[in-house]
Protein backbone atom coordinates (compact mmCIF):
# COMPACT_ATOMS: atom_id res chain seq x y z
CA UNK A 1 0.00 0.00 0.00
CA UNK A 2 1.13 3.03 -1.23
CA UNK A 3 1.87 6.72 1.48
CA UNK A 4 -0.23 8.50 0.91
CA UNK A 5 -1.02 10.27 3.82
CA UNK A 6 0.61 13.07 6.28
CA UNK A 7 -0.90 13.37 9.93
CA UNK A 8 -0.65 16.21 11.61
CA UNK A 9 -0.92 16.76 15.13
CA UNK A 10 -0.95 19.53 17.22
CA UNK A 11 -0.21 19.15 21.15
CA UNK A 12 -0.29 21.29 24.15
CA UNK A 13 1.32 19.83 27.38
CA UNK A 14 -0.03 16.32 26.34
CA UNK A 15 3.72 14.48 26.48
CA UNK A 16 2.27 10.70 27.44
CA UNK A 17 -1.28 10.94 25.71
CA UNK A 18 1.35 11.89 22.59
CA UNK A 19 3.54 9.14 22.74
CA UNK A 20 0.89 6.79 22.28
CA UNK A 21 -0.62 8.81 19.76
CA UNK A 22 2.68 8.93 17.73
CA UNK A 23 3.18 4.99 18.34
CA UNK A 24 -0.13 3.86 16.80
CA UNK A 25 0.36 6.63 13.85
CA UNK A 26 3.77 5.24 13.04
CA UNK A 27 2.32 2.01 13.11
CA UNK A 28 0.14 3.03 9.88
CA UNK A 29 1.89 1.85 6.28
CA UNK A 30 0.03 4.41 4.98
CA UNK A 31 1.62 7.04 6.47
CA UNK A 32 4.52 8.88 4.83
CA UNK A 33 5.08 12.13 6.88
CA UNK A 34 3.92 13.39 10.44
CA UNK A 35 4.43 16.33 11.67
CA UNK A 36 3.84 17.28 14.99
CA UNK A 37 3.12 21.57 16.23
CA UNK A 38 3.78 21.81 19.90
CA UNK A 39 1.83 24.78 21.53
CA UNK A 40 4.46 25.61 24.03
CA UNK A 41 4.69 23.21 26.18
CA UNK A 42 6.27 22.91 29.62
CA UNK A 43 6.01 19.43 30.00
CA UNK A 44 8.87 18.42 27.56
CA UNK A 45 6.76 17.09 24.56
CA UNK A 46 9.08 18.86 22.41
CA UNK A 47 12.21 16.83 23.93
CA UNK A 48 10.45 13.82 24.13
CA UNK A 49 9.95 13.82 20.21
CA UNK A 50 13.74 14.46 19.66
CA UNK A 51 14.98 11.79 21.20
CA UNK A 52 12.22 8.91 20.71
CA UNK A 53 10.55 9.81 17.30
CA UNK A 54 13.48 11.69 14.90
CA UNK A 55 11.44 10.73 12.27
CA UNK A 56 8.51 12.96 13.53
CA UNK A 57 8.83 16.64 12.00
CA UNK A 58 8.48 18.89 15.53
CA UNK A 59 7.77 22.48 15.22
CA UNK A 60 8.18 23.78 18.32
CA UNK A 61 6.56 27.02 18.54
CA UNK A 62 6.81 29.40 21.69
CA UNK A 63 3.55 30.50 21.82
CA UNK A 64 0.28 28.56 22.17
CA UNK A 65 -1.52 29.79 19.06
CA UNK A 66 -4.80 27.93 19.60
CA UNK A 67 -6.02 24.38 18.03
CA UNK A 68 -6.64 26.28 14.38
CA UNK A 69 -3.91 28.16 13.98
CA UNK A 70 -1.91 25.56 15.35
CA UNK A 71 -3.02 23.05 12.57
CA UNK A 72 -2.73 25.51 9.81
CA UNK A 73 1.14 25.76 11.11
CA UNK A 74 1.32 21.60 10.20
CA UNK A 75 -0.28 22.57 7.03
CA UNK A 76 1.51 25.58 6.01
CA UNK A 77 4.64 23.09 6.21
CA UNK A 78 3.36 20.45 4.54
CA UNK A 79 2.06 22.18 1.53
CA UNK A 80 5.52 24.36 1.16
CA UNK A 81 6.59 20.79 0.04
CA UNK A 82 4.71 18.02 -2.48
CA UNK A 83 2.28 16.82 0.09
CA UNK A 84 0.85 13.49 -0.44
CA UNK A 85 -2.49 12.64 -1.61
CA UNK A 86 -4.34 13.62 1.69
CA UNK A 87 -3.97 15.01 5.01
CA UNK A 88 -4.81 13.89 8.64
CA UNK A 89 -5.74 15.92 11.36
CA UNK A 90 -5.09 14.07 14.60
CA UNK A 91 -5.60 15.00 18.27
CA UNK A 92 -2.60 13.58 20.61
CA UNK A 93 -5.33 12.68 22.84
CA UNK A 94 -5.92 9.85 20.34
CA UNK A 95 -4.96 6.04 19.78
CA UNK A 96 -5.43 5.15 16.69
CA UNK A 97 -6.69 1.18 16.50
CA UNK A 98 -4.50 -1.06 13.54
CA UNK A 99 -5.21 -0.57 9.96
CA UNK A 100 -7.83 2.54 10.98
CA UNK A 101 -5.85 5.06 8.86
CA UNK A 102 -5.23 2.34 6.07
CA UNK A 103 -9.55 1.86 6.07
CA UNK A 104 -9.32 5.67 5.87
CA UNK A 105 -7.61 6.14 2.88
CA UNK A 106 -8.99 3.59 1.02
CA UNK A 107 -12.36 4.95 1.67
CA UNK A 108 -11.41 7.93 -0.26
CA UNK A 109 -9.50 6.14 -3.11
CA UNK A 110 -12.47 4.12 -3.49
CA UNK A 111 -14.51 7.15 -4.00
CA UNK A 112 -13.57 10.44 -5.81
CA UNK A 113 -16.66 11.97 -4.70
CA UNK A 114 -15.15 12.10 -1.18
CA UNK A 115 -13.54 15.69 0.08
CA UNK A 116 -12.79 13.30 3.31
CA UNK A 117 -13.82 11.19 5.94
CA UNK A 118 -13.47 9.78 9.86
CA UNK A 119 -13.26 7.14 11.68
CA UNK A 120 -15.35 5.73 14.56
CA UNK A 121 -14.14 7.52 17.61
CA UNK A 122 -14.28 5.51 21.11
CA UNK A 123 -13.77 6.37 24.49
CA UNK A 124 -10.93 5.17 26.57
CA UNK A 125 -13.20 2.61 28.31
CA UNK A 126 -14.40 1.47 24.86
CA UNK A 127 -17.65 2.90 24.53
CA UNK A 128 -18.95 5.05 21.48
CA UNK A 129 -17.99 8.36 20.96
CA UNK A 130 -21.02 10.41 18.85
CA UNK A 131 -18.92 12.17 16.04
CA UNK A 132 -21.36 12.59 13.19
CA UNK A 133 -23.04 15.78 12.38
CA UNK A 134 -25.26 17.78 10.27
CA UNK A 135 -24.46 21.19 10.07
CA UNK A 136 -25.90 23.33 12.89
CA UNK A 137 -29.01 25.40 12.65
CA UNK A 138 -30.36 28.28 14.54
CA UNK A 139 -31.92 25.53 16.74
CA UNK A 140 -29.14 23.66 17.82
CA UNK A 141 -27.06 26.47 18.72
CA UNK A 142 -29.34 27.70 21.21
CA UNK A 143 -30.50 24.13 22.76
CA UNK A 144 -27.50 21.77 22.31
CA UNK A 145 -24.08 21.96 25.24
CA UNK A 146 -26.42 24.99 26.33
CA UNK A 147 -28.58 25.43 29.34
CA UNK A 148 -31.74 25.14 27.74
CA UNK A 149 -30.47 21.93 25.98
CA UNK A 150 -29.20 20.13 29.64
CA UNK A 151 -32.91 20.69 30.77
CA UNK A 152 -34.69 19.85 27.29
CA UNK A 153 -32.22 17.18 26.23
CA UNK A 154 -34.27 14.81 23.52
CA UNK A 155 -35.00 18.09 21.64
CA UNK A 156 -35.91 17.98 18.13
CA UNK A 157 -32.86 20.27 17.16
CA UNK A 158 -30.34 18.36 19.02
CA UNK A 159 -31.46 15.02 17.78
CA UNK A 160 -31.26 15.93 13.70
CA UNK A 161 -27.94 17.96 14.78
CA UNK A 162 -26.54 14.70 16.65
CA UNK A 163 -27.57 12.27 13.72
CA UNK A 164 -29.20 10.22 16.45
CA UNK A 165 -31.57 8.94 13.69
CA UNK A 166 -28.98 6.78 12.13
CA UNK A 167 -27.68 4.01 13.81
CA UNK A 168 -23.75 3.98 15.62
CA UNK A 169 -22.20 0.94 13.90
CA UNK A 170 -23.27 2.38 10.44
CA UNK A 171 -21.14 4.04 8.08
CA UNK A 172 -22.80 6.62 6.43
CA UNK A 173 -22.42 10.38 4.61
CA UNK A 174 -22.31 13.58 7.42
CA UNK A 175 -22.05 16.85 6.77
CA UNK A 176 -18.86 17.22 9.25
CA UNK A 177 -16.95 15.14 11.96
CA UNK A 178 -15.45 16.00 15.04
CA UNK A 179 -12.22 16.97 14.21
CA UNK A 180 -10.29 14.60 16.24
CA UNK A 181 -9.18 12.25 13.70
CA UNK A 182 -9.97 13.76 9.80
CA UNK A 183 -8.86 12.51 6.70
CA UNK A 184 -9.53 15.47 3.85
CA UNK A 185 -7.96 15.70 0.15
CA UNK A 186 -4.93 17.30 -0.17
CA UNK A 187 -6.06 19.01 -3.74
CA UNK A 188 -9.47 20.46 -1.75
CA UNK A 189 -7.31 22.54 0.41
CA UNK A 190 -5.27 23.91 -1.34
CA UNK A 191 -8.60 25.13 -3.32
CA UNK A 192 -10.45 25.86 -0.57
CA UNK A 193 -7.81 27.17 2.41
CA UNK A 194 -7.36 26.55 5.69
CA UNK A 195 -8.75 26.14 9.08
CA UNK A 196 -10.00 29.45 9.83
CA UNK A 197 -7.44 31.27 12.77
CA UNK A 198 -10.51 33.55 14.13
CA UNK A 199 -11.51 30.30 15.83
CA UNK A 200 -9.27 29.91 19.16
CA UNK A 201 -10.64 26.40 19.92
CA UNK A 202 -13.90 24.77 18.79
CA UNK A 203 -16.26 24.90 15.80
CA UNK A 204 -12.98 25.53 13.80
CA UNK A 205 -13.97 21.66 12.16
CA UNK A 206 -17.07 22.74 11.42
CA UNK A 207 -16.64 25.66 8.89
CA UNK A 208 -13.82 24.56 8.26
CA UNK A 209 -15.61 21.58 6.46
CA UNK A 210 -18.75 23.66 5.61
CA UNK A 211 -16.17 25.24 3.46
CA UNK A 212 -14.65 22.43 2.00
CA UNK A 213 -17.64 20.78 0.69
CA UNK A 214 -19.13 24.00 -0.86
CA UNK A 215 -19.08 22.67 -4.11
CA UNK A 216 -19.58 19.14 -3.04
CA UNK A 217 -22.28 19.13 -0.61
CA UNK A 218 -22.53 15.68 1.41
CA UNK A 219 -18.66 14.98 0.72
CA UNK A 220 -17.77 13.72 4.35
CA UNK A 221 -17.90 10.10 5.02
CA UNK A 222 -18.52 8.48 8.79
CA UNK A 223 -16.44 5.26 8.25
CA UNK A 224 -17.51 3.03 10.99
CA UNK A 225 -15.03 0.06 10.20
CA UNK A 226 -12.02 2.11 11.02
CA UNK A 227 -11.82 3.07 14.69
CA UNK A 228 -9.53 5.73 16.98
CA UNK A 229 -9.87 5.68 20.56
CA UNK A 230 -10.39 9.49 21.65
CA UNK A 231 -9.83 10.38 25.06
CA UNK A 232 -11.07 13.78 24.55
CA UNK A 233 -10.62 17.28 26.09
CA UNK A 234 -6.86 16.36 27.45
CA UNK A 235 -5.81 19.49 26.47
CA UNK A 236 -8.50 21.95 27.28
CA UNK A 237 -9.41 19.81 30.39
CA UNK A 238 -6.43 21.86 31.72
CA UNK A 239 -8.59 25.30 31.35
CA UNK A 240 -11.91 24.30 32.29
CA UNK A 241 -13.37 27.89 32.30
CA UNK A 242 -11.48 29.17 29.73
CA UNK A 243 -12.60 26.11 27.33
CA UNK A 244 -16.26 27.23 27.92
CA UNK A 245 -16.06 30.78 26.84
CA UNK A 246 -14.12 29.89 23.96
CA UNK A 247 -16.56 27.21 23.05
CA UNK A 248 -19.46 30.12 23.11
CA UNK A 249 -17.63 32.46 21.28
CA UNK A 250 -17.05 29.84 18.86
CA UNK A 251 -20.02 28.99 18.23
CA UNK A 252 -21.42 32.56 17.66
CA UNK A 253 -18.50 32.91 14.90
CA UNK A 254 -19.65 29.92 13.26
CA UNK A 255 -23.15 31.38 13.30
CA UNK A 256 -22.17 34.65 11.89
CA UNK A 257 -20.06 33.13 8.99
CA UNK A 258 -22.99 30.67 8.51
CA UNK A 259 -25.84 32.84 8.51
CA UNK A 260 -24.78 35.99 8.66
CA UNK A 261 -25.17 39.05 11.90
CA UNK A 262 -28.13 39.04 13.14
CA UNK A 263 -28.58 35.01 13.34
CA UNK A 264 -25.38 35.56 15.48
CA UNK A 265 -26.73 38.38 17.41
CA UNK A 266 -30.27 36.15 18.28
CA UNK A 267 -27.42 33.28 19.67
CA UNK A 268 -25.77 36.06 21.94
CA UNK A 269 -29.22 36.98 23.19
CA UNK A 270 -30.01 33.48 23.76
CA UNK A 271 -26.85 32.78 25.61
CA UNK A 272 -27.10 35.80 27.71
CA UNK A 273 -30.62 35.10 28.87
CA UNK A 274 -29.37 30.88 29.68
CA UNK A 275 -26.41 31.93 31.31
CA UNK A 276 -27.93 34.80 33.29
CA UNK A 277 -30.06 33.04 34.38
CA UNK A 278 -27.71 29.94 35.50
CA UNK A 279 -25.85 32.85 37.08
CA UNK A 280 -28.45 34.01 39.45
CA UNK A 281 -29.46 30.08 40.63
CA UNK A 282 -26.23 29.53 41.37
CA UNK A 283 -25.53 32.49 43.20
CA UNK A 284 -28.95 31.88 45.08
CA UNK A 285 -27.48 28.91 45.76
CA UNK A 286 -23.88 30.53 46.84
CA UNK A 287 -26.00 32.48 49.05
CA UNK A 288 -27.54 29.95 51.09
CA UNK A 289 -24.74 28.14 51.67
CA UNK A 290 -25.12 25.14 49.48
CA UNK A 291 -21.59 23.77 48.28
CA UNK A 292 -20.13 27.12 48.18
CA UNK A 293 -16.94 25.98 46.37
CA UNK A 294 -18.74 24.63 43.60
CA UNK A 295 -21.58 27.58 43.57
CA UNK A 296 -18.23 30.01 43.46
CA UNK A 297 -16.72 27.93 40.56
CA UNK A 298 -19.70 28.08 38.77
CA UNK A 299 -20.01 32.21 39.57
CA UNK A 300 -17.25 32.85 38.01
CA UNK A 301 -17.45 30.07 35.03
CA UNK A 302 -20.49 31.71 33.81
CA UNK A 303 -19.75 35.13 34.52
CA UNK A 304 -16.61 35.04 32.19
CA UNK A 305 -18.74 33.57 29.38
CA UNK A 306 -21.42 36.70 29.85
CA UNK A 307 -18.64 39.05 30.18
CA UNK A 308 -17.08 36.87 26.44
CA UNK A 309 -20.66 36.81 25.01
CA UNK A 310 -21.53 40.83 25.35
CA UNK A 311 -17.43 42.00 24.34
CA UNK A 312 -17.78 39.39 21.09
CA UNK A 313 -16.42 41.09 17.74
CA UNK A 314 -16.48 39.06 15.02
CA UNK A 315 -12.99 39.35 13.75
CA UNK A 316 -12.05 38.77 10.45
CA UNK A 317 -10.86 35.15 8.67
CA UNK A 318 -7.34 33.90 7.88
CA UNK A 319 -7.04 31.07 5.82
CA UNK A 320 -4.61 31.17 4.07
Amino acid sequence: MSKSLAVVIVSWNTRELLRNCLQSVLAEEVVAQVVVVDNASHDGSAAMIQHEFPEVFCIAESTNHGFAKGNNIGLRYLFTQTPPTYVCTLNPDTVVAPGALAQLVATMDADPTLVGCGPQLRYGDGQWQSSRRRFPTIGSYLCESTPLGHYWLHNQWRERYLMTDVPVATSCRADWLVGAALVVRSSVVQQRGLFDEGFQLYSEEIEWQRRLTAAQPNGIAYVAEAVVIHLEGQSSGQIPAQRLVWFFQSRIRDAYLAFGPWVALLVRLGLLVMYGCEWVIEASKWVVGHKRPLRASRVQSYAGVLRAVVSWRMHPAKIW
